[in-house]
């Protein structure tokens, strides 16, 4: 019997789906604008059985994907699990095997030898494969029509590493792919490893490399002539995974390295900076090389942003110090300083998701733009039909402009509260900045989610077009958007759409 306990605070809008679903031609309020041909993939995160442990990391739960296919005006919808061995090894007990996150001296005996992996965390489009990304373990890649599970994918068995990052980066001007893998060569060792990876999915090149910390290195960011791998204070040990623990715990006051990689240097070409205190960089936003310097963007934290990470000191988590700032650090590569220059580039914008996106188009190159999710707390909220959830709300999206150093925002509404967006260009050859901005809103009243289309011109005119779903959807990790052009053709329909299924 499957029975998961009820959580003090707990608002039913975050009770676990379990479920797998296709709408097609789904309700749409407003108008899907009709150049928005392709699909968004949602990588999200969702328990099918109650956790063995309730303090559990949410990075632990069973990977599902979503997908909202757009074409002429109509959208279809479908969702499924990721077939990984956990979960069908889970599937077939009727209850929870896997122990802490990443830790599987926590997992019951016979599923020691298997793998962890949960298939959560981001799914992209490169090669001529949709691969599903989690930062434990290799790529699983998946049928981008049906979401069928394909099985892990080693790159035609070019993958050395045990684990392949979540956040790889790809070149617009070249279609390389630059990845890695952390732990590398096993849990809590320090090796890390940089692969080239073709426009056609091939490694052509990899290096390997030792960090100074054995910590979470969930993002990095590329130049046209650099790659930038920033530390975290997320430590890890043998000793505390033997000793029972979840894989990960925040450390006060840990030095912040960051690695410079020449794209075409070795190892021994690694330029190291480091900080006493250079607080928490989780994900990046874009970087660009000049002559004499590095400049790179992206939000950050002064303390723990992750409530289901302990803090190793055990005190309890500082919301506060999960507020994240977009900021600018500055490597000066003319001088033999090692340390850097930090910016907060909006002083009086606080953002506490730090989950900022940007036209992908103009990764590694001088760029404008970036997208992410904040509260308002001047807008309104219906805090009777909100509840629980009110102080936990992400009601704007907004658009931040780098160079003039202002921000324009959607407001999404009184009792909804907005997931990671995704920007959408108007067509391949626009502008910067030219498009829409999608992400999936959670209406907490309604119990409901919908998935919101907003005119990156004229965001506060509100969304063009609401795609209305008649239940809840799972909370997303990251999710990208792949114009109908790159997806192949489907063999069984002759087309890359569900068209005989309508």
């Amino acid at each position: 019997m499957v029975h998961f306990p009820s959580r003090p605070g707990a608002h039913p809008f975050t009770a676990p789906k379990r479920f797998e679903a296709d709408v097609f031609d789904c309700e749409v309020e407003g108008e899907i604008p009709p150049g928005m041909r392709g699909t968004f993939y949602r990588a999200c995160t969702d328990r099918r059985y109650p956790a063995r442990f309730p303090d559990d990391a949410v990075f632990n739960e069973d990977g599902a994907i979503d997908m909202f296919r757009f074409r002429d005006g109509h959208v279809d919808f479908r969702t499924r699990y990721v077939r990984t061995p956990r979960f069908l090894a889970e599937r077939e007990a009727g209850h929870a095997l896997f122990g802490y996150y990443r830790n599987k001296f926590t997992s019951e005996p016979e599923v020691q030898h298997l793998s962890m992996n949960t298939a959560n965390t981001n799914v992209i489009f490169h090669g001529g494969r949709l691969l599903v990304l989690k930062e434990s373990d290799p790529p699983v890649e998946l049928d981008p029509h049906t979401l069928e599970t394909l099985g892990n994918w080693d790159f035609h068995g070019r993958l050395s590493s045990l684990t392949f990052t979540a956040h790889p980066k790809i070149d617009p001007v070249t279609g390389e792919m630059i990845c890695y893998g952390y732990e590398a060569k096993g849990d809590a060792t320090d090796d890390v490893v940089i692969y080239w990876v073709d426009r056609a999915g091939e490694i052509t090149r990899e290096l390997w490399f030792k960090s100074p910390v054995v910590c979470m290195l969930h993002d990095i960011a590329v130049t046209d002539r650099h790659i930038i791998v920033p530390t975290t204070s997320y430590l890890t040990s043998m000793e505390r995974l033997r000793s029972g623990r979840q894989h990960w715990a925040w450390e006060r006051g840990v030095t912040t390295y960051v690695a410079v990689i020449p794209r075409e240097g070795a190892a021994e070409d690694i330029r190291w900076f480091e900080s006493p205190d250079g607080g928490m960089m989780v994900h990046t936003i874009n970087a660009i090389s000049t002559d004499d310097s590095i400049v790179l963007d992206a939000p950050l934290n002064d303390a723990n942003p992750f409530p289901w990470v302990p803090n190793a000191d055990g005190s309890p988590f500082d919301p506060k110090g999960a507020i994240s700032t977009i900021r600018r650090w500055t490597f000066d590569l003319g001088t033999n300083s090692r340390s850097w220059r930090e910016e907060v580039l909006f002083p009086d914008h606080e953002s506490p998701s730090g989950l900022a996106r940007m036209d992908d188009r103009f990764a590694t190159l001088p760029f404008r733009y970036s997208y992410m999710g904040y509260r308002d707390p001047t807008l309104p909220l219906d805090r009777e039909r909100v509840g629980r959830l009110a102080e936990r709300v992400t009601n704007c999206y907004g658009i931040f402009d780098h160079v003039e150093r202002t921000v324009r925002s959607f407001y999404v509404g009184p009792t909804q509260s907005l997931q990671e967006v995704c920007f959408v260009p108007r067509h391949a050859g626009a502008p910067e900045g030219d498009g829409w901005l999608i992400g999936v809103a959670s209406d907490y009243a309604r119990m409901r989610s919908e998935l919101v289309v907003v005119d990156a011109h004229e965001p506060e005119q509100g969304a063009v077009a609401r795609v209305i779903l008649p239940f809840r959807l799972h909370s997303q990790v990251h999710g990208n958007w792949v114009p109908d052009e790159e997806l192949p053709v489907d063999a069984e329909f002759d087309k890359p759409y569900w068209g005989d299924l309508r």
